[in-house]
């Protein structure tokens, strides 16, 4: 996933951090920001590993640091829940000066607090998403209850949250008392995700059913069963992101025949490490990988199975076109397609005479009440498919730089 570093000045003159991540065709559908948990910041795995998923399905994503977190500027003492929606409502004008208004808002934790009560100044939100928010921002004391009598009569205190020091001040705490997110969401036009884990032991479950409670339709809740608050584990994160993606996409209306400003209908991107690959095909977007046992995460197939399943797929549909307009009675085409190499017998052939040195076993089952004669015609048509004609034909690759 390739992310571009941007900065972007607060309401107070701060220069905050933010990555802003596209898809790989370089044209996103819609925009969505992402609001990070508390004392956290925008590179927590979790963070990272939805915003792929969003970036998959063709959303940019813009994740920044709040005041004081991460690599933004400012110090964390002199931040408050008022400057985290202040923050977000900035990261969201930058998006519109630059790109375009976000339709989508994620939040972590009290980020998710923040995306509620922010939502409601950006005209643009249509849908918002939280993962383990609670109901009352002031929730978040309880991570360092045994110092608020300190905080309370000195005015501040250091803090140990997640096993870093924090200087938490007075105002922390009388600001977040202030704030009460249902007077947010009862007038919310736009639709609410709840996600939560009933294992999560740092906001509880309870929290979720409160803001359910307190949120108007359409609103919808999904359990992240056996989670936990920060989704270290990278497989819930990534249902997470997937769950989003999918439950936005009824909210947020994606134009399907919006042209692409390249000539290229395919775009492909590959990171610095791993074989996780992201591919688009026009609007249509899917994950290529390797299997685990070569270095790969399995995220989805291989090339060349990508390859196996063009010519299965080019195979049913010339078949089905041909039978259609003989009206022959084809009612289903089903092709299995394995495909193989023998390395040993490849380079012994490549010394003697040029040889295909690829094998593609085609097993193609007709469903229907067709006649002898009939199933015979349509396995000749299936060789004729386009892409087997072009796996016989002497192919030609064109390769030439282009700028990033």
């Amino acid at each position: 996933m390739k992310s571009t570093k941007i900065t972007f000045a607060n309401g107070r003159g701060h220069q905050l951090s933010a990555r802003l991540e596209v898809p790989v065709n370089q044209l996103p559908h819609s925009f969505a920001l992402f609001a990070h948990c508390f004392t956290c910041s925008s590179s927590l795995a979790a963070v990272r590993n939805i915003s792929r998923e969003l970036n998959m399905q063709g959303y940019a994503v813009l994740r920044f640091d709040f005041t004081g977190l991460g690599n933004s500027g400012g110090d964390f003492v002199d931040t408050n829940f008022t400057t985290n929606i202040s923050d977000l409502i900035a990261a969201a004008e930058w998006l519109t000066e630059n790109h375009q208004p976000p339709s989508l808002l994620v939040g972590h934790s009290l980020g998710g607090a923040a995306v509620l009560c922010a939502a409601g100044q950006l005209p643009s939100v249509k849908a918002v998403a939280t993962i383990g928010a609670p109901f009352a921002p002031d929730h978040v004391s309880a991570h360092f209850a045994e110092s608020i009598e300190e905080i309370e009569s000195a005015g501040a205190a250091t803090v140990d949250i997640g096993g870093r020091p924090f200087k938490i001040a007075k105002q922390f705490l009388d600001d977040l008392e202030q704030h009460r997110v249902e007077e947010h969401i009862k007038d919310l036009d736009a639709a609410i995700l709840i996600m939560h884990s009933p294992q999560d032991r740092t906001v509880s479950i309870d929290e979720a059913a409160k803001l359910y409670h307190a949120a108007h339709h359409p609103k919808s809740f999904v359990s992240l069963d056996g989670a936990d608050h920060l989704l270290t584990d990278g497989e819930d994160a990534h249902y997470a992101g997937q769950v989003i993606a999918g439950w936005s996409s009824r909210y947020i209306k994606v134009a399907k025949n919006d042209p692409l400003r390249s000539q290229q209908a395919v775009a492909v991107r590959l990171g610095s490490s791993g074989f996780t690959t992201e591919v688009m095909v026009r609007q249509h977007h899917l994950t290529a990988d390797e299997p685990e046992s070569i270095g790969g995460n399995d995220f989805g197939p291989s090339p060349y199975e990508l390859l196996s399943a063009g010519l299965g797929a080019c195979t049913a549909m010339t078949m089905q076109m041909y039978a259609r307009r003989k009206k022959w009675p084809l009612e289903e085409v089903e092709v299995h397609i394995d495909h193989r190499k023998d390395y040993v017998q490849d380079m012994e052939a490549a010394e003697e005479r040029p040889a295909k040195i690829d094998l593609f076993e085609r097993f193609i089952v007709m469903k229907g009440p067709l006649e002898e004669a009939q199933v015979t015609r349509l396995l000749e048509i299936a060789d004729r498919c386009p892409v087997h004609r072009t796996l016989h034909e002497t192919v030609e690759v064109s390769t030439q730089l282009k700028e990033a």
